[in-house]
Formats: C-alpha cells, sequence, structure tokens
C-alpha cells in the first residue's frame, strides 16, 4: 500500500524539496504509486562539447548529449540551464522520466531536454525478487499465519497440504510470471545491440551502438537491412520496411523521404513533422528495414525523433507492461463476501472467547481455539479454488486453438453482449480479386471489362495507371505488397524490375523502378487510326518507369505515381484510390454525370471501388524537380480515368457466426477502414443488418466560417440525392425521401452508420449524443486505429462489455482496450491481445464467449460451495466448542482434502454448453437470487447440523461420553460385542470423542457433498453435471465411503477419524436426516432457479427500478423520445460554446 507507507514514513513537504513523490492515477481505479526523487548534475554549459558525449553523474545515471540540434532548441537549453541549479531533480514513473521545472514549477514530461539512453529496457527479475513479491501477496500470508496456527494445534497434516499446494502455485506463478519477462525481453532485445553509423560534423561518420541515440542524430540506414532501434525521419532514399511487428500487417511498407516543407493550414509558417502525419516518411522502432534504395553519394539518412520508451514500440511495451487494471464486478463482489466472512469470523472469535472463558479454559488454548476459528471462516483455499474454473477454461480454449496471456479475462468474456469486428480479413475473406473494369470515354462510362490482360488495353492510359500506380516491390525474387496492388498488377499480367544495388551506384539519380508488359501482349503495329485507345507510338522496346512514388496515406485515401515512358519526352502523373476523393481532384469535365449512381450501384453491392485519374505533366518538368516537387502539385486538374472494382467475399462461417450472436442478444458491429457504403452492404450480407431495418447515416460537419457544428441526418435507402461534404470523403450516400413516413421505423430496428471524420466531430462537438449513437451504431467506417479504441472506450461508457474481433492490423489499440480483445493474427502484435486465435475465423469468438460463460458459472458455483463449505464447518466447531470439543485433526483433514479438494476441482470440470443462449451469467454475487440462494443452503444446513447435535442429547442413552461408555450395548445392536474394542482408547485431553462430535461429523460431511450437487449447475451456460464423469465418479466414492463407515463401522477408521460408537438406530436417524436435507436442499436450490428470476423480475416492475446498466437506462428513455431517432434530411447543429472571461470553454472527450 504505497499511500500508507508514504504517509507513516514521510513528512509532507512542498514538491521543490521533496525525497517522495505520492502519484495516483485519474482514472476510475484511483491507483497510488510512489517514486523516488533522484537528482542529475549538469555543468554550466552541457551542450558545448563539439561531439555526443556520455556525461556521467553520481546516480550513476548517464545523460546523453549531442551537438546536432537546431539553434532554436539550443536557446532553450541555454535559457533552461542559466534557470537551473546545478542539480535536477527528477523521478521515473513507468519507465518516462519526468523532471522538475523551476521556471513553471511542475514536473513536465520529458522531450526536449534531456532523453536519457536510447534502450527499452525489460529487466527479467531474479528468481528471489519475484519470490518475495509473489510471498508478500495478502494471500499467502494469511496462508503462512493459517499454517503456522495449525501446526501450533499440532493440526500437521492439513498444514503440510496447504504448504505443498501453496508452494505448486507460488512455483507455476513464478513459471508464468518469469516466462512472459523473458519473451517480452527477447522481444524489444534486438535493438538494444545494433551498432549504428551517425553522420557528425563535416560529414563525418561515427559508429555508435544504438543505445546512443539521442533525437537530432542523423543516421545511416545500412544497405542490407537493419531492425530499426529508434523511431526516425527519412531525409534521403527510399526503405522497403517490414511493419508486422507493431501492426500485425504482414505486407512490407515502402516509405519515402520526407518531401519539401510546405505552409501549414493556418498559414501559419513551415508544417511541422508529426509521427502520425508522416507515418509514411517515419521508420518505427522495432520495425524491420529489409531494402534500401539512395542517391550516389547521397546514402539514405534519417533522423532520431524518438527514443527509449517514447518510441511506438517503447509505448507498446509499456503498455503491457503497466496494463490497466481489469475492473469486474465479480471481483470487487468476491472481496465484499470476503469481509462478510471476516465479519462472521469475528463473531465466532468474540464467542469462542467469551465460551472459553466462562469454562475456565487455559489462555493458550483460548488463544488457539479463537484464532482457528478465523481460518475455518476465511478458508485460505478460496482463491485457488476460485481460479480452477479458469485453468480448466484456459486449457479446453487451447485445444481449440485460442491462446490466452490474461486469464482474468476469460470470466469477463462471459459477460460480453458487444462485439466489434473488423471487416477485411476478420468477416470476409483476405484477399481481393478483381472483378471487373469500368473505363471512362469522352466522359461516359463503357460497359464494364473483365479481362483487363489483352492486346486492346495494353497501350491505354488505364492500364499504365494500373501498372505503375502502386508500392508493389522485389523482396528475394518474389513480388511483394499490399494485396490490392498485387491484384491489380497481377490481373495486367506485366513485369516489375527493380534495379540492383551496383546499377544505382553507377548512376547519378535514383534508378527507377521498371514495369513492361510481356512480350505475347504488343501489337507487332501500332493502329494509326485508333486515337482513343492509344498511348504512344510503342517504340521497340516498351517500357515504363516509376520516378517518383506519393505514398498512400489513410488521411488522404489515395497514392500517386510520376511515370515515364521510355523514349517520351513528358512524364505523366497517375492516381487512384477513393472514387470521391479522385473525382474531386479531377476535371469536372472529365466525370460522367451518371458517376455518384454507378459508384453506389457497385458499392450497395459490397464491391471495393477504386478510381483512376491520369494528367500529362509539363516537359519542363525534370527529373530532379520532380524529386523536390510538393505532392498537391501534382495532384490536380487530373483527368478521370474510371473505375477499377475489387469484390471482398464473406468468410464461409461468417453468417452463421453472426446468427449465433444474434439469437444470443450479443450485439454486433462492424469498424473498418473501408467505404461506408461498401461497409453498410457487407453489414447486410452477413446479416449484421437484417433486410428490413433501416439505416440511418450520420453526417458530421465541423464548425466552420463561425458556424457551429452540424450533423446531417441521411435514410440509406433509395438514391435520391448525393451529399458533396467533405466530411464523409464526399461518398455517395443513398437518401430516402423526405416524405417517407416514420410509422415503420418505430415498428422495426434501425441503425446507424458514420465515417471516422464524422465520429470525431460527434465526440467533439456532440457529447450529449455520443450515448444514443452507441445505442444503435452498427457500421463504422473510414476509422483510424486511434477512432477504434475511441469507439471501443464510448462503448464501454454506457456499460456494454465490448469484446474486439480483428486481424491484428491497425487493431491493437482496440483489442487491448476491450474486456475481450480477440486477435486473429500470431504477429509479434498480437502480445498486446489477451486472446489470440490460430484459426483466422470469427468462429473463435462464439467458442471464447462460451467457455467464458462456463468459467464465470463455475466461478460462482464453486465461490457459493466455499461459502458453504466454511459456514458449515464454522457452525460445526461453534456447536461444539459450546460442549468443550472440536474435530479432530483427521477429521478436518478428511473434509478439507477428501471432500473440499476433490469436489471444487472437479465440479469445476463442467465443459462449456454446446451453444450460446440468449440469458446471461450475472456478473456480480450481489445479486437477490444468488443471495437467496446461498442464504437458503446456510439455513437448511445450520437447521438439520442443529437438529442432529440437539437430538442426539434426548436419546435414551445419551450420556457424557467417557472410555468405558457402553451406548451400544444399550440397543442390542450386531455391534454390542465390539463396543468396548471401539471406545477403549487413549486418553482424550481435547474431548474430540463424544456422540456429539460423530452427529456433527456425519451430518455435516454429507452437507459438504449435498451442497456441492446442489451447485453444480448445468444448462444453459455448463454440460450438465451428470457429464462431468470426474465429479460424478467422486461424489459416489465419497457417499458410498461415508455411508459405509456411517452404517458398518470399521475399527482402524473409526480409531483414526476419532468416531465413537453409536446405537444403530441413531446410525439410521442421522442417514433419514441426511435423506432429508438432501431432498430440502436440492428442492430449494430448483426453486429458487426457476422462480428466483420471475419473483425478481416481479420485484422489479413493482419498484419501477431504473436498470444499472447505462444503456439499457438510455433505451428505455428513448423509446417515449418522440424526437428519435431523427427524421430523415434533418439537421442537428451542435450548442453555442459558452464564453468565459472572454475565451470560449469546449469540452472535449480524449
Amino acid at each position: 500500500m504505497p499511500e500508507w507507507r508514504v504517509k507513516a514514513t514521510c513528512i509532507r513537504t512542498a514538491i521543490k524539496d521533496c525525497e517522495v513523490v505520492l502519484l495516483r492515477t485519474t482514472d476510475e481505479f484511483k491507483t497510488w504509486f510512489c517514486a523516488k526523487i533522484r537528482l542529475l548534475s549538469l555543468k554550466t554549459h552541457p551542450f558545448s562539447s563539439p561531439k555526443s558525449v556520455a556525461n556521467k553523474v553520481s546516480n550513476g545515471h548517464a545523460v546523453l548529449l549531442t551537438e546536432n540540434l537546431a539553434e532554436e532548441n539550443r536557446h532553450e537549453i541555454n535559457k533552461y540551464s542559466q534557470t537551473q541549479s546545478e542539480q535536477i531533480r527528477y523521478f521515473t514513473h513507468h519507465s518516462v522520466k519526468y523532471f522538475w521545472n523551476d521556471t513553471l514549477h511542475n514536473f513536465d514530461f520529458l522531450k526536449k531536454l534531456l532523453y536519457g539512453i536510447n534502450e527499452i529496457s525489460v529487466k527479467v527479475p531474479s528468481v528471489f525478487k519475484l519470490l518475495i513479491k509473489e510471498v508478500l501477496n495478502p494471500f499467502y500470508i494469511f496462508q503462512l499465519f493459517s499454517v503456522i496456527l495449525w501446526c501450533t494445534d499440532e493440526y500437521y497434516y492439513y498444514a503440510l497440504a496447504i504448504v505443498i499446494m501453496s508452494v505448486v502455485s507460488i512455483l507455476s506463478s513464478l513459471y508464468s510470471i518469469k516466462k512472459q519477462y523473458i519473451m517480452l525481453h527477447d522481444m524489444v532485445a534486438a535493438h538494444s545491440t545494433v551498432r549504428v553509423s551517425v553522420c557528425r560534423v563535416n560529414e563525418e561518420k561515427e559508429e555508435i551502438f544504438s543505445t546512443e541515440l539521442v533525437p537530432g542524430d542523423v543516421m545511416v540506414i545500412p544497405l542490407n537491412g537493419t531492425i530499426m532501434p529508434c523511431d526516425a525521419v527519412l531525409i534521403n532514399g527510399t526503405c522497403i520496411v517490414n511493419e508486422s511487428m507493431l501492426t500485425g500487417e504482414s505486407v512490407p511498407v515502402t516509405k519515402t523521404n520526407l518531401p519539401n516543407p510546405s505552409v501549414d493550414i493556418k498559414g501559419m509558417g513551415d508544417e511541422l513533422y508529426s509521427p502520425e502525419i508522416h507515418k509514411r516518411h517515419t521508420l518505427f522502432c522495432g520495425t524491420t528495414v529489409i531494402q534500401t534504395r539512395f542517391y550516389t553519394g547521397e546514402l539514405v539518412k534519417a533522423i532520431v525523433v524518438r527514443t527509449g520508451f517514447s518510441t511506438s514500440k517503447g509505448q507498446l511495451v509499456r503498455s503491457i507492461l503497466y496494463p490497466k487494471p481489469t475492473d469486474f464486478k465479480l471481483y470487487r463482489d468476491a472481496y465484499l463476501f470476503l469481509l462478510c466472512l471476516v465479519a462472521v469470523a469475528a463473531i465466532g472469535f468474540i464467542y469462542t472467547i467469551i465460551n472459553s472463558i466462562l469454562n475456565e479454559v487455559e489462555i493458550g488454548v483460548i488463544i488457539i481455539e479463537s484464532l482457528d476459528i478465523i481460518t475455518i471462516t476465511v478458508p485460505p483455499a478460496l482463491p485457488a479454488a476460485m481460479t480452477a474454473g479458469i485453468v480448466y477454461a484456459q486449457r479446453r480454449l487451447k485445444k481449440i486453438g485460442i491462446f490466452c496471456i490474461s486469464p482474468q479475462r476469460i470470466n469477463i468474456c462471459g459477460q460480453l453482449n458487444l462485439v466489434c469486428f473488423d471487416k477485411t480479413g476478420t468477416l470476409t475473406e483476405d484477399g481481393l480479386d478483381l472483378w471487373g473494369i469500368q473505363r471512362v470515354e469522352n466522359t461516359r462510362f463503357l460497359l464494364p471489362e473483365e479481362n483487363v490482360c489483352n492486346e486492346m488495353l495494353v497501350k491505354s492510359q488505364f492500364v499504365a495507371c494500373m501498372a505503375t500506380c502502386h508500392s508493389l516491390t522485389k523482396i528475394e525474387g518474389v513480388l511483394s505488397g499490399d494485396p490490392l496492388d498485387l491484384k491489380m498488377f497481377e490481373a495486367i499480367g506485366w513485369i516489375l524490375e527493380e534495379a540492383t544495388e551496383e546499377e544505382t551506384a553507377l548512376h547519378n539519380r535514383i534508378m527507377p523502378t521498371v514495369v513492361r508488359p510481356p512480350k505475347q501482349l504488343l501489337p507487332e503495329s501500332t493502329p494509326a487510326g485508333d486515337q482513343e485507345m492509344e498511348l504512344f507510338e510503342l517504340p521497340a522496346i516498351y517500357e515504363i518507369g516509376i520516378v517518383r512514388q506519393f505514398p498512400f496515406s489513410s488521411a488522404l485515401q489515395r497514392m500517386s505515381v510520376v511515370a515515364r515512358v521510355l523514349g517520351d519526352k513528358k512524364m505523366d502523373a497517375y492516381m487512384k484510390g477513393a472514387p470521391e476523393v479522385i473525382a474531386s481532384l479531377c476535371k469536372p469535365e472529365t466525370i460522367p454525370v451518371d458517376f455518384e449512381n454507378v459508384l453506389e450501384d457497385y458499392t450497395k453491392q459490397g464491391f471495393r471501388v477504386i478510381a483512376l485519374a491520369h494528367r500529362k505533366l509539363e516537359s519542363k518538368l525534370t527529373w530532379h524537380k520532380v524529386q523536390n516537387i510538393s505532392r498537391d502539385a501534382i495532384e490536380n486538374n487530373m483527368d478521370f480515368m474510371g473505375l477499377i472494382i475489387m469484390q471482398n467475399k464473406l468468410k464461409r462461417e461468417t453468417p452463421a457466426v453472426l446468427e449465433d450472436l444474434h439469437k444470443a442478444n450479443i450485439r454486433t458491429v462492424m469498424v473498418t477502414g473501408d467505404n461506408m457504403l461498401t461497409a453498410v452492404s457487407v453489414a447486410r450480407d452477413c446479416g449484421m443488418i437484417l433486410p428490413q431495418d433501416k439505416v440511418i447515416i450520420a453526417e458530421a460537419l465541423p464548425p466552420k466560417d463561425g458556424k457551429v457544428a452540424k450533423i446531417n441526418w441521411h435514410y440509406a435507402d433509395t438514391l435520391t440525392q448525393c451529399s458533396n461534404s467533405s466530411a464523409i470523403d464526399s461518398e455517395a450516400i443513398p437518401i430516402k425521401s423526405v416524405h417517407d413516413s416514420l410509422e415503420d421505423l418505430q415498428v422495426s430496428r434501425y441503425h446507424f452508420a458514420m465515417n471516422g471524420k464524422s465520429f470525431s466531430v460527434i465526440l467533439e462537438h456532440f457529447q450529449d449524443l455520443v450515448p444514443k449513437l452507441m445505442l444503435h451504431g452498427t457500421v463504422f467506417a473510414r476509422m483510424a486505429p486511434d477512432q477504434k479504441t475511441q469507439l471501443v472506450e464510448a462503448l464501454q461508457n454506457v456499460d456494454y462489455f465490448v469484446g474486439m474481433c480483428g486481424d491484428g492490423a491497425n487493431d491493437c489499440g482496440a483489442l487491448k482496450r476491450a474486456h475481450g480483445g480477440i486477435s486473429l493474427s500470431e504477429l509479434e502484435a498480437s502480445v498486446a491481445s489477451p486472446f489470440t486465435s490460430k484459426t483466422p475465423s470469427i468462429s473463435c469468438v462464439p467458442n471464447l464467449i462460451r467457455e467464458g460463460r462456463a468459467a464465470l458459472m463455475t466461478s460462482f458455483c464453486v465461490f457459493k460451495f466455499m461459502a458453504l463449505y466454511s459456514i458449515i464447518q464454522y457452525f460445526s466447531v461453534t456447536l461444539l466448542y459450546s460442549v468443550l470439543s472440536n474435530l479432530g485433526d483427521f477429521q478436518f483433514l478428511f473434509i478439507d482434502l477428501a471432500i473440499i479438494l476433490v469436489v471444487v476441482f472437479t465440479m469445476s470440470l463442467n465443459p462449456a454448453w454446446k451453444e450460446l443462449v440468449a440469458q446471461r451469467p450475472p456478473s456480480g454475487l450481489i445479486s437477490g437470487a444468488l443471495l437467496f440462494s446461498v442464504l437458503s443452503q446456510i439455513i437448511i444446513s445450520i437447521g438439520f447440523q442443529s437438529l442432529g447435535f440437539f437430538w442426539v442429547k434426548q436419546q435414551p442413552w445419551y450420556e457424557i461420553w467417557h472410555p468405558h461408555s457402553d451406548a451400544c450395548n444399550t440397543t442390542g445392536s450386531l455391534y454390542g460385542n465390539f463396543s468396548h474394542l471401539y471406545n477403549e482408547t487413549e486418553d482424550d485431553p481435547h474431548n474430540i470423542q463424544n456422540y456429539e462430535n460423530t452427529t456433527v461429523f456425519f451430518i455435516s460431511s454429507f452437507q459438504y457433498l449435498i451442497v456441492a450437487i446442489a451447485f453444480s449447475k448445468g444448462k444453459p451456460f455448463r454440460q450438465p453435471c451428470y457429464k462431468n464423469y470426474l465429479f460424478v465418479l467422486s461424489v459416489i466414492i465419497l457417499y458410498v465411503f461415508i455411508l459405509f463407515i456411517m452404517l458398518h463401522p470399521v475399527a482402524s477408521i473409526d480409531q483414526a477419524l476419532q468416531i465413537v460408537c453409536v446405537p444403530y438406530q441413531w446410525r439410521i436417524t442421522m442417514l433419514i436426516i441426511v435423506l432429508v436435507n438432501a431432498l430440502v436442499s436440492i428442492m430449494v436450490e430448483e426453486s429458487v432457479d426457476y422462480w428466483g428470476k420471475c419473483c425478481l423480475s416481479c420485484a422489479l416492475d413493482c419498484r419501477k427500478k431504473i436498470p444499472k446498466a447505462k444503456y439499457m437506462y438510455l433505451a428505455q428513455e428513448l423509446l417515449v423520445d418522440p424526437e428519435w431517432p431523427p427524421k430523415p434530411q434533418t439537421t442537428t447543429e451542435a450548442k453555442a460554446l459558452v464564453k468565459e472571461n472572454g475565451s470560449c470553454q469546449i469540452i472535449t472527450i480524449t
């Protein structure tokens, strides 16, 4: 407890004078941390050294300093140095350093001044440290206390059993934790040992270790590739990079050098570099550079921008090292229930002390017996018993190819009521098939064409664009790149050739990538009259060189290239991308009038549509000028050439899985980066949106020209007009007619669809509408990775238990943030996902939910059983304490080991039910039905145990037991001749052997088995208990054994268990008590299951209780809201900004 430790050992003082800081998170968990203040020594002018140096300081930390700093940064540093003392105060929290700024009087996140070494340090703790940390767990401390107490009371056997269980548990936990640390260490250790070349003064190069890199260094990317040790922006050359470690995307990505700075949006000067905006020019830490291309004399160079834990890989590692705590009602209720048991134990503790004092018991015995009642009421085996169901569920998941790195999440998955799916690669097949093309001539669409690879089209600008406008490259002789580009290039059958390193080095410019058609496609002569199809007069060798590439940008939704035909004087610009974006950059007169209709026809059928455009560049534009020209100068005033239609087929199992989820009342949501109408079409095809359901498209526009933000509501039904708003990427939206009535909408279901830009505007300017949209939002298109994470958080804010299923590409943040993230990728990025499916199919989702429900139900059953076990044994001991007796050591051992542990670990083996049902397990222990079940069984057990305890005293043969008691002979039973053999034992100083003890022992032993059967639930979440063969076998063996030793005593067993001889009639009486107990317990439990929900529902209806879940409460409100859903072709405007003290106050969601 950091808070208590700091407050107990430190005195509160000002931050600038403190030695320890106490930190608390601002989230709902309010977690406390403490950090020690360290001192860092600085010289008067630490940056005066001409080369990178490492100044060693007294505390062992090294500060890396470099001269490669901008003058503006140098000025800031000098200014900072003058205002600081000779020592700088800082602390480290979660691998990030925070420094005290005397000017601002706070701890600043380190960005500009002192960076530290470039290291993502995941230290593998020693076994001793892990052992100490594990042993200091409150659970093990309580176990240690219990073991010491039992040894003092000479209860060695169970103490030894608990010690063995604890040792096995600790060793298993140590092995698992150590293994995870080693895996994470190996994942991040590779880049720490890399040697890199850094450019210094006068173009000198220096070989240094990657740990010595600091922001501002200019590093040289080696020709044979490397693993990036930092985040760096490319300033010279081109790199082919594999980013699968970070994004999960296995397709190599082309990185180009940072373009010339352009004026920013506000016209305030040069555009500022941002790793997110300029990610196509940024080499991220941990990614693998496969190939490089460079200028002669100018090596491939990159400027270091982020190091250590500030890099993209460092942030991923931090999210794994310091995950957000799992908040689940079951665990909160479990602690609350334990507090209740502690309260019960306190009552027993006080009762034991008073009773012992009144009976003049020795003080040592009083202490041991009163403390023993605590260990009985709060069983040390409870946590192990609670995790049994999770362990078994994890094993079953592993058998079906689902691997879990966060077992506690399995229980939470049992509560999932909403699942978000990525589209491409998750709901649909990974690959795209070329369905056909539709070219434009004379501003009119031609008929669709399926075969692109033919002699008639080889000369067309359309095919030239398909051949050049891509980011494909050859890796080890194999064509590699984006799947869409691969399909497009393979469809035309052309050949791609790249220059070798030797060829590149011989020229004064970058050797271009060359594409050419196969010889069999080239016509023997060029048709003179075919002006429309003619691209140019074909020379003997027909090749096109790609001079400059502007990579695809998800923000811009397009890519372009500059190419030149061999022998041609002018260069050509080709562009492809989202049809709406491409159309907006083309000459209006080249766009067909039915463009929007044609586009809508394809998108409504679920096709992915790509538009192509072309422009002839000026002859004065030379090779070198092209390398420095801005993207905006190329991508404008283009000629629209037509459409490429790609088909993305649904996976075979997708509709069936979604149908199963819908039957189980689990909402499904699509989150994709694809076109909105394509996403809506796929949602209808897969059953996410039913045919009769309405789709309402929310088109949100940000504030502009003094106007507030607004949302335009459109009904996607039949096309009447199209929107040209940039907020929805100018996508064609079919709009339902205004005069259509909303009556059918009130009866049928409706869904909201929006894209990423609209989603961001709504989050920022329409916070009051966010919960309403989350309640019925089904399709979210054109979503960026961070927007996917924001969507998951928004859904969680209205109390949904959210699952996320993605293929790992751009889904990492959402997978980590969801309650149950399932990655369909086995790449390294999936290390951050709680679950990874070996089979790339969404069929893993219902399997995970089924196992989660089974594990959750098992946890409830085990918890209820352990609670009853504690109370039954607690009451048994309390009754026996009243006659100064207790259960014997072997009686305790038989109950705790032979009955409780065997039952717990076998009743947890019930597999999951074969199908999902609409009902969900309860999320917490504090529910009416569950509490009534536990309390009723407690009352029944106490009642029948008390009946046996007091009834035995009323028997005519009853007497205060002594070794020569002869109760068996009073009945003339067949055991009479052996009564002295049974009862003649050694003296019993603890008064274990008596009639009350024997009666309570037998009845309570049967009661443990009775409640185990009553609580072992089957359908609808688990298989019936009779299919759990180990459990059934264990219970039968225990029943038979206890029944046998009760009705047919065995001298050796009775002597070991310290059971005394009682008349045969009393044994039959005990059997009748047990049978009636079993009948009543099972009938009551079945009644609770059957009638509990009905009574609870009626009670809630009478009280008109407000639902606890926000989304349920919101759904009730919206049912009676006449203004919701919005009417078609209406607009909702944001509220006017509230001004305070002359400034605008804007509330945003982050």
